[in-house]
């Protein structure tokens, strides 16, 4: 007969067998649901650029259904109607995601957002046309400091509930019952704590001048977000830049004021600055941009171009603009100190030593880690490929027209309309006046701090007739 302990013991056993099988199915199903990483891979790099994860969905992804449902239960917080278009956002025809979003499983879908969001740009020869996408490009109506207010106007609303949200995305996609208790209780919730401390990391914003669609602050976020920095009173709005054709620009400064010198590091502290963390950065898939980038040409001037007033225009850019503008100049890729320039300095004073110097020790013992950031004095004499697709011009973009900026900054246009983008191949960039751009964009102030045409009066001395032709020079390149 078996004794009683024996029985005892296997009781015990068969107890503690059942209850680790349930932890581990609960944990399973935690794992499953909550965490397991499913990327999305494109064949193409073109559409990895666009849409491809930089690793920006684990801390900082909106699960991707509310995203989507968002604008239809908040339109209110948006700046007109149409979603996310109101922002500057751009779809292609056949896609689910637009320009510059991505879509990973992280237990559950997220969005994410990438490098081609703030660099990617877009035209219109007329108004009724439909947008030409240009990888690369800056993103002249992409207006990122109006998405992230309301990402987080949505949370502060009341209508940011589980009833709410759930009947919307019901119109879109069959969640389970599982999934359904899932976000009621633990993803909605959750979304709505993140977006609100989303809102409070950047209201810091609300004391700046805003930037409008087309510019950015950069390293601010990094700045107080990432590296820990106090909130200082500086003010780093500038215009988003282009990043295509980067195999000539090999061994130039980097960013407007040049505070890096690696191409390799700059894109991944771009990944950093869009909410990849140390541990989530797709290295693999941002060294895909970076070849990417490297090889991608610049867009061609699509208008018709006098090619023999280009002629002439070609050797008054070789005597005054080459040494600093044309690929092999002396200057060309260095930093002009700022005292010689003249421009508006407060992108360059929002940069700081102890920036620098935090950010080359932020990934320490990481094999991709940064040590290349500095602290420069002036702002870098760029190359002009794709010059006509880059308007407004000035690190600020506070020049709407080239023709404007070979004036002397008395008579520049001081208040004008930026975020439209139908061009005015007369006055080589966006139209910048008149009714439409009044209603479409954003009213720029040259007069506001941060915003000043002042400085670059390289070539504002020439004849009328010259300018003319170095206008239409600079479209060839």
């Amino acid at each position: 007969m078996e004794s009683t302990p024996s029985k005892i013991g296997r009781t015990i056993t068969a107890i503690a067998i059942i209850l680790i099988l349930l932890i581990g199915s609960v944990g399973y199903l935690a794992w499953y649901n909550l965490f397991r990483e499913v990327d999305t891979y494109y064949e193409s790099v073109e559409d990895h650029f666009k849409y491809g994860s930089i690793g920006s969905e684990n801390a900082e992804g909106v699960p991707y259904w509310i995203w989507l449902v968002l604008p239809r239960i908040f339109p209110d917080k948006l700046p007109k109607p149409g979603g996310y278009t109101s922002l500057g956002i751009t779809w292609e025809e056949g896609q689910e995601l637009p320009v510059g979003f991505s879509k990973k499983i992280i237990g559950f879908p997220r969005q994410g957002i990438t490098c081609a969001l703030c660099h990617s740009a877009t035209y219109r020869q007329t108004p009724k046309d439909k947008p030409t996408i240009v990888p690369g490009g800056p993103s002249n109506k992409f207006h990122l400091q109006g998405y992230i207010r309301f990402l987080g106007d949505c949370a502060t609303d009341p209508r940011f509930n589980a009833d709410y949200i759930l009947d919307e995305i019901s119109y879109n996609y069959d969640l389970s019952l599982f999934d359904k208790l899932l976000y009621r209780f633990i993803i909605i919730p959750r979304t709505r704590k993140e977006l609100l401390e989303l809102k409070e990391t950047f209201a810091w914003m609300e004391e700046r001048p805003d930037q409008g669609p087309g510019r950015i602050a950069p390293f601010n976020p990094v700045k107080f977000r990432v590296l820990g920095l106090p909130v200082d009173d500086t003010i780093g709005n500038s215009d988003m830049m282009s990043i295509w054709n980067q195999n000539q620009h090999e061994g130039f400064a980097l960013h407007w004021d040049g505070l890096e010198t690696s191409l390799t590091e700059t894109v991944n502290t771009g990944a950093i600055g869009d909410g990849a963390t140390k541990e989530s950065i797709n290295i693999q898939g941002l060294k895909r941009v970076e070849d990417y980038i490297r090889q991608l040409p610049p867009p061609k001037y699509p208008y018709t171009i006098d090619q023999g007033l280009a002629a002439k225009g070609s050797q008054i850019f070789e005597s005054n603009c080459a040494s600093c503008h044309a690929f092999g100049g002396e200057r060309t890729g260095t930093v002009i100190p700022i005292d010689e320039i003249g421009t508006d300095r407060y992108r360059l004073d929002m940069w700081t030593q102890a920036a620098a110097d935090a950010y080359n020790e932020f990934a320490e013992g990481y094999d991709w880690d940064f040590d290349q950031l500095r602290k420069t004095n002036g702002y870098v004499a760029v190359a002009l490929d794709g010059l006509w697709l880059r308007a407004p011009y000035l690190h600020n973009g506070s020049v709407p027209y080239l023709t404007d900026l070979l004036e002397i900054p008395e008579q520049r246009t001081m208040v004008f309309y930026r975020g439209y983008d139908v061009y005015n191949p007369e006055k080589v960039g966006f139209v910048a006046e008149g009714v439409a751009a009044e209603k479409e964009g954003f009213k720029y102030d040259t007069r506001v701090t941060a915003n000043s045409n002042q400085g670059h009066v390289y070539g504002t001395e020439l004849a009328a007739e010259d300018k003319l032709a170095l206008i239409e020079y600079l479209k060839t390149l």
